[in-house]
């Protein structure tokens, strides 16, 4: 129900272009959105008529007031999102955690400027590039720029005053050639300046147009008959062509741009952001997201854009991108605006640049990975797919360990059923079980599953084993009834707690009372399901109407995979004593075979086949001259007469 209050904002918003809040009850701000529209885009979370996911529901149900900022343009809305989410962390926007633990090279922001690593941003004005997360490529372009440019690796603050002053002298690194002494004003700022600007075109990956200066430089050095400044251009020069061999090219167009790709798994994702410069990959930056659940891969995109943009250094002419974004025109705006010149948003449909958005989506799905694997370290890691659907069950307990229940038989022949188990999302093979159908004649697939899940829970009570934290059968209604009649039968839930007196009794009869009242307490409250495989409905008992999951919900996922599991084990068990019986019948027709020798020839020969093109002799070793004879004649029969005798 919506307040009075809220409802009365909600009826009276601007259309302005401007960013939202939504706080709770307690006044915290739970979402943080933007809108061109204000009026269109906060109601459209309270129609009636939009289907909502289960993550959008429980947001919905939880707004309390609504905080607008108006803004002038959707620019602005854009970065003013970009900021709140980044300061605020709501907890239902997607959260992003970028990769600052990776090394940065600085440039610090000071009148004769240091360049060094370092892991700790300052927004104190200086200049960082990277991450790198090749520490080797990074130690090599640092190399470099020490090789070729004469920068000081001193740690002291150097202004015109305390070069007047004379406060500082110079060291070894000046008399080695790698350094120019501006401590003691051997070099202008201008001059500092300017070798500092072509270092960081080199960190920028524009080494094509400084090799190409540097050579216009040595050229006119050796013109004015400066050879030894020509000789030290010309090793500069070298130096960057080598360094420039090294890094991959992946473009032949030799263009600047962007390329961007995400993997998601469940509430997960990870993105990746290749930077190409001048055809080849500087580096790339990955970001980890969560709470992305229910959203669609344009409005993860989105968020990626906001949150590497907002900070980036270098903006591209081009970005590609794996999907179209609502946006587009905003984001082209706002980046043109940061570029200072057209920046183009493409998604690539063929050839060799939708080849760099595949490499870049499968660096992002290694990383994912990766993080997957961290996770499933800790001891009291639970997968996302078990947490969403103790969510959309509304269950009292993350559902752990799950039981499925399956039957299978063709015209009520061979019955039998399945049960697999699942623990934490994964399958437990070794503790899978096979069910022949012992008190059922024909197809009833009611009965069937009573009897299996009977058998099932009568033995675990028997052996105080352990129980599921769900029950799932393979089918509607009828299934599920079946499956709690049994349960009802073995009056799981009809146990009472003993009386103090009971407890404290020694007798063996007692105690056996204990410990199957133990037991039923333990299971008394199991959630038990039905999945029904035409429209994936979920039935609960003593419900009426069914449960539908989005289809993008990973707790439906991971009710499909197990589903789908039993039902694979069940046709597999069905299938082979089919074949078995098929097989074993045929040798039965012969005279003088029954069933041990039947057994005996089959696991000698391999199948009924390998019985039919043995030759006499080798029968004989097994079954004796007689009963070869007779087998060699069975199998020359014409075939109609075979046929006929089958």
């Amino acid at each position: 129900m919506i307040s009075e209050a809220l409802q009365n904002k909600l009826d009276n918003l601007p259309t302005n272009p401007g960013v939202y809040q939504y706080k709770d009850a307690e006044g915290r701000i739970i979402y943080v959105g933007k809108a061109k529209n204000l009026r269109n885009r906060v109601r459209s979370y309270f129609q009636k008529s939009r289907d909502l996911d289960a993550k959008t529901f429980a947001l919905v149900a939880k707004i309390a007031y609504v905080e607008l900022i108006i803004t002038d343009t959707e620019i602005e809305s854009l970065i003013l999102e970009a900021n709140l989410i980044k300061k605020l962390k709501p907890r239902y926007n997607v959260a992003l955690k970028d990769d600052k633990s990776y090394p940065f090279i600085v440039v610090t922001k000071e009148p004769y400027p240091r360049i060094f690593v370092t892991r700790r941003i300052v927004q104190d004005g200086s200049k960082y590039f990277g991450p790198y997360t090749d520490v080797g490529a990074m130690r090599s372009a640092l190399k470099l720029i020490r090789d070729v440019f004469r920068v000081r690796s001193c740690n002291f603050y150097l202004d015109e005053k305390i070069i007047e002053r004379k406060k500082i002298r110079i060291c070894l690194d000046y008399h080695i050639k790698k350094c120019d002494g501006p401590c003691e004003g051997l070099i202008s700022e201008e001059q500092y300046n300017g070798m500092i600007f072509q270092a960081q075109q080199v960190l920028k990956g524009k080494t094509d147009a400084l090799i190409k200066n540097l050579e216009q430089e040595m050229n006119c050095y050796a013109d004015d008959l400066k050879f030894e400044q020509a000789a030290e251009t010309r090793d500069a020069m070298n130096a960057l062509k080598v360094y420039n061999l090294k890094q991959k090219v992946v473009d032949a167009e030799r263009s600047d741009r962007d390329v961007i790709a995400i993997a998601t798994e469940g509430d997960d994702a990870c993105g990746v952001i290749f930077k190409i410069r001048e055809g080849k990959i500087l580096g790339k930056q990955s970001y980890y997201l969560s709470n992305i659940e229910g959203k669609l891969e344009s409005e993860i995109v989105e968020q990626l854009l906001e949150r590497y943009y907002i900070d980036a250094e270098y903006v591209p002419e081009e970005i590609f991108l794996p999907a179209e974004i609502e946006n587009e025109g905003t984001f082209c705006t706002w980046l043109s605006q940061r570029r200072e010149g057209k920046v183009e948003i493409i998604v690539p449909k063929i050839g060799d640049k939708v080849r760099l958005i595949e490499m870049c989506a499968t660096n992002a799905k290694l990383l994912l990975k990766e993080l997957k694997l961290q996770k499933e370290k800790s001891k009291d890691f639970i997968p996302h797919s078990v947490i969403a659907l103790q969510r959309d069950l509304r269950m009292k307990k993350p559902p752990r360990r799950i039981e499925c229940f399956d039957n299978s038989n063709i015209q009520g022949s061979d019955p039998v059923a399945s049960l697999v188990v699942f623990v934490d999302g994964k399958p437990r093979k070794s503790e899978y079980r096979k069910f022949k159908i012992k008190t059922v004649i024909g197809a009833n697939d009611f009965a069937s599953m009573k009897e299996v899940v009977f058998r099932r829970y009568k033995r675990l009570l028997e052996e105080d084993g352990e129980f599921p934290d769900l029950i799932m059968v393979d089918g509607g209604k009828g299934q599920l009834s079946s499956a709690m009649e049994a349960l009802n039968e073995l009056q799981i839930t009809n146990y009472e707690l003993p009386s103090n007196e009971e407890q404290g009794a020694g007798s063996m009869e007692k105690m056996e009372t204990v410990k199957k009242t133990h037991i039923a307490q333990r299971i008394s409250h199991i959630p038990i399901i039905g999945l029904a495989k035409r429209l994936e409905e979920i039935f609960l008992p003593n419900e009426s109407e069914p449960i539908l999951l989005p289809k993008s919900s990973s707790g439906l996922r991971l009710l499909q995979q197990i589903r789908d599991e039993a039902h694979r084990f069940a046709i597999t068990f069905h299938r082979s004593l089919r074949e078995k019986r098929t097989l074993q019948t045929e040798l039965d027709l012969i005279e003088g075979i029954g069933k041990k020798r039947a057994k005996d020839l089959l696991s000698f020969f391999g199948s009924v086949q390998g019985v039919k093109f043995a030759t006499e002799e080798q029968l004989a070793e097994i079954v004796g001259e007689k009963v070869a004879e007779s087998i060699k004649e069975y199998f020359t029969l014409e075939p109609e007469l075979q046929s006929d005798a089958i």
